[in-house]
């Protein structure tokens, strides 16, 4: 195993020409891709340093620390890099059950139905666990 030291891991990373990279967050327990997310630096040893996931969103322009208006916090068990270094894996316990703002275990609820000829629908697969106004005030 090839371990780097210090804060030269977090150069090994290849960040986009913004400073960001994708993040996926998997459910360690079922193999689930749960949502997938940016980081940039200050988010990716953020969440080395806690244990806990914290993304950037580039919506509000600042780290996200998932959970905060939630509480559905992702305790990181595992943090992974590709073949490439340019797309994170976090294995996490998601804390609540919920990884998506709609309110839904994951992110990935809509599951596309073929009709054969080059089109289809998107069909709902995962159904709303908590309203997100009951989550979001």
């Amino acid at each position: 195993m090839n371990a780097v030291s210090n804060s030269a891991w977090l150069d090994a990373v290849k960040w986009d020409a913004h400073g960001l990279v994708p993040a996926i967050a998997q459910d360690a327990a079922t193999g689930d891709i749960l949502m997938v997310a940016w980081m940039n630096r200050e988010a990716l040893s953020e969440t080395a340093r806690t244990m806990r996931g914290v993304y950037y969103s580039r919506s509000r322009g600042r780290l996200w620390r998932k959970g905060e208006e939630s509480g559905h916090v992702q305790q990181v068990s595992e943090i992974r890099l590709d073949c490439d270094n340019d797309v994170v894996l976090l294995r996490i316990e998601q804390v609540g059950g919920i990884a998506c703002h709609t309110g839904r275990r994951s992110c990935f609820f809509q599951k596309l139905t073929p009709d054969g000829q080059g089109g289809g629908d998107w069909v709902t697969t995962e159904p709303v666990l908590k309203h997100p106004g009951e989550i979001y005030k």
